[in-house]
């Protein structure tokens, strides 16, 4: 396995242990490695290989919060029996344009797959293509599921509820999950993706400051008592501010009705959080749609329609001070391609922690 390593490793009976040290994947490897651990965890290999790629595609964008980070607490929820790794994922209702996809508390992002590609096959038919899902899990980022759509040249939208983390505006409790959104959008060189939580702060910065040991910035988030806090672990307990003031608040409450009310899934305090000591399923909910552009107007107009847009958008003077003018999607892509030539930065107490686990599950570690 080649590895790009600086300084040292030390080895542990319990595992690998890297300090003071940059490491960097190649994603191919890393991808082997959470599909090998997921199989590990009596996941089926296809659908760990799904479930895999779509962390690697997360970490290759340099979404750290939303990829392979997120697989230690996964592991443990397949291994306690909250996330079901064998799930019997199904369509519990259907409509010519429009369906509900029961994912029987499987990892989110395979149910998430499965969902896209439900909504992609009724756009196909019907120009538009809408999917709700109930009994899911944390899906990670939802940019890939539009990037799903796009390869299809279909505009994509995703959202999804999570465990409690926005408090309705003015309240000091959280109520709302971080509920993120997603849109993609083809062009004849590079998509346009839109992805976003509705805090200030995605909520995986706040969990990775808690395992790192770093205070977040001040504005971000209130402790249990409703008072501003610097410390993730306090803001975890607490509530994290959503973006925007009363608007966040209000796009917010529209995903949790989305993706919570009409899907049949747990909405508010109903949606369990993966992180606390529970067993029982989190039961997140999901919500898709799919456009086939060709139904709206000729994909060739269209393309030549956004590259006009994209081109007059970027052409706009920056502000004194400011950097040129970005489209969102841009940066994501500039890593990845950065991340696909040189690895992808594994941080080394996650390097650590997977290692540990492998051991457990009887896999070979990434290191050896």
């Amino acid at each position: 396995m080649v590895l790009h390593v600086h300084d040292f490793v030390t080895y542990q009976h319990t595992g690998w242990k890297v300090l003071n040290m940059e490491l960097k994947v190649p994603p191919a490897n890393l991808r082997q490695f959470c599909m090998d651990l997921l199989v590990g965890a009596r996941v089926p290999p296809t659908d760990a290989r799904v479930v895999a790629t779509v962390l690697v595609d997360a970490s290759l964008d340099g979404i750290d919060t939303h990829g392979v980070s997120r697989l230690p607490v996964y592991l443990k929820c397949l291994q306690n029996g909250r996330i079901n790794p064998v799930p019997e994922i199904k369509v519990a209702r259907s409509a010519p344009a429009a369906a509900v996809l029961d994912g029987d508390h499987g990892l989110g992002q395979l149910v998430a797959v499965r969902a896209m590609e439900q909504a992609i096959t009724l756009a196909a038919e019907a120009g538009v293509g809408v999917v709700a899902v109930r009994h899911s899990n944390h899906f990670g980022a939802a940019s890939y599921y539009c990037k799903m759509a796009v390869a299809r040249n279909m505009i994509g939208l995703a959202f999804s509820n999570s465990a409690p983390g926005i408090p309705p505006w003015g309240g000091r409790r959280a109520y709302f999950g971080t509920n993120p959104v997603a849109f993609g959008f083809p062009a004849a060189n590079s998509p346009v993706m839109v992805d976003m939580s509705l805090t200030k702060a995605a909520r995986g910065n706040v969990i990775l400051a808690a395992r790192e040991g770093t205070p977040i910035p001040a504005g971000w988030a209130l402790d249990a008592a409703g008072r501003p806090t610097t410390d993730p672990r306090e803001a975890l307990a607490g509530a994290v501010l959503p973006f925007g003031g009363p608007k966040g608040y209000a796009l917010a409450l529209a995903v949790e009705v989305l993706c919570g009310v009409l899907s049949g899934a747990g909405y508010g305090p109903r949606v369990g959080w993966i992180y606390d000591d529970g067993v029982q399923p989190a039961d997140v909910g999901h919500f898709f749609i799919a456009i086939d552009i060709a139904s709206l107007m000729p994909l060739s107009e269209y393309i030549s329609r956004m590259e006009s847009m994209k081109a007059e958008v970027t052409a706009v003077p920056a502000a004194e001070g400011a950097a040129p003018i970005r489209l969102p999607g841009e940066r994501r892509r500039a890593a990845a391609v950065s991340r696909s030539r040189e690895g992808i930065p594994m941080e080394p107490a996650l390097l650590s922690e997977l290692n540990e686990l492998a051991v457990r599950l009887n896999v070979a570690t990434l290191i050896h």
